[in-house]
């Protein structure tokens, strides 16, 4: 079984009247499967409404499913007594890291998790420095973090997730409100993570960019998964991606375009350097 996994997974919201009345059912999550093995980079793509942050947070148990069944480390989310351990296996960071910084120095935040878990002292300090040093906020240890950049904040909200050992960090939208340095700088320690700590990392995101080093893509719409597949894959279907309202990298939509206007180029060009060397190709011919 793998670290995530769901069947014919289901989520509805209901909206009631100020007397309790049922007044509407909006289903968000739509027949879901999902298996998600260790050590994966998983990249969840839609546009606003898709149901893919609906989705995220079953991975943390935030929500329980209305219908079918969402599996974190092989225990059913749905099971109240499992709650500690599956949010203890698949750590959550959000869209904003405000809202998930609460201290007023950063190796006392990043160190707030470890301590919730009962973990010893000696052991937490350990955690706070190997975390840190992972997502390259070492030397930040004893700043505040109202000091940092949005890029350094948000690194400092996946240390504090990793400090508390979980084995699969789930991501919903972490750059959204970073500007490009920021991104860059939190994609890069996402994928270290990944690489090196071989974590399994979930991740959320309308940017295309980010989706390139992923081994598996989802792309979600109307809370249903409608294509999957690697990231060559998925991006070599440009006209279908349009259809789902989402763009695709630079390089693949030059890549496109030039390929309709007759250069004998590749599907699915993911980066500005695959297009060089394919580019030199031809013109070496």
């Amino acid at each position: 079984m793998g670290i995530i996994q769901s069947s014919k997974l289901i989520f509805e919201y209901t909206k009631k009247d100020e007397e309790g009345r049922v007044e509407e059912v909006k289903r968000a999550v739509d027949q879901v499967d999902l298996d998600i093995q260790p050590g994966e980079f998983i990249a969840i793509l839609g546009h606003n409404g898709s149901g893919k942050s609906t989705l995220a947070k079953h991975m943390n148990a935030i929500f329980t499913p209305t219908g079918g069944t969402m599996w974190v480390g092989g225990r059913d989310t749905k099971a109240d007594e499992y709650l500690w351990e599956i949010r203890q296996t698949a750590g959550m960071v959000f869209q904003n890291p405000d809202n998930q910084i609460i201290a007023g120095v950063v190796e006392e935040d990043v160190g707030f998790g470890p301590e919730n878990l009962g973990i010893p002292t000696l052991e937490i300090w350990d955690r706070v420095e190997e975390s840190l040093r992972a997502v390259g906020m070492l030397e930040y240890r004893k700043h505040s973090p109202n000091k940092l950049s949005g890029g350094q904040k948000q690194r400092v909200a996946i240390a504090g997730v990793v400090a508390m050992h979980p084995k699969c960090i789930v991501l919903d939208e972490p750059t959204a409100m970073l500007d490009p340095s920021g991104r860059h700088e939190v994609i890069r320690t996402v994928r270290a993570l990944n690489q090196v700590e071989n974590v399994t990392v979930i991740l959320i995101t309308h940017y295309m960019e980010e989706v390139v080093w992923a081994d598996r893509v989802f792309v979600m719409d109307g809370g249903r998964i409608v294509m999957q597949g690697t990231p060559r894959e998925i991006f070599s279907q440009v006209e279908k991606l349009k259809e789902y309202r989402l763009d695709v990298p630079q390089a693949t939509l030059l890549a496109w375009e030039l390929k309709k206007d007759g250069l004998p180029l590749p599907d699915g060009i993911l980066t500005i350097q695959e297009l060089q060397d394919e580019l030199v190709k031809i013109l070496c011919q």
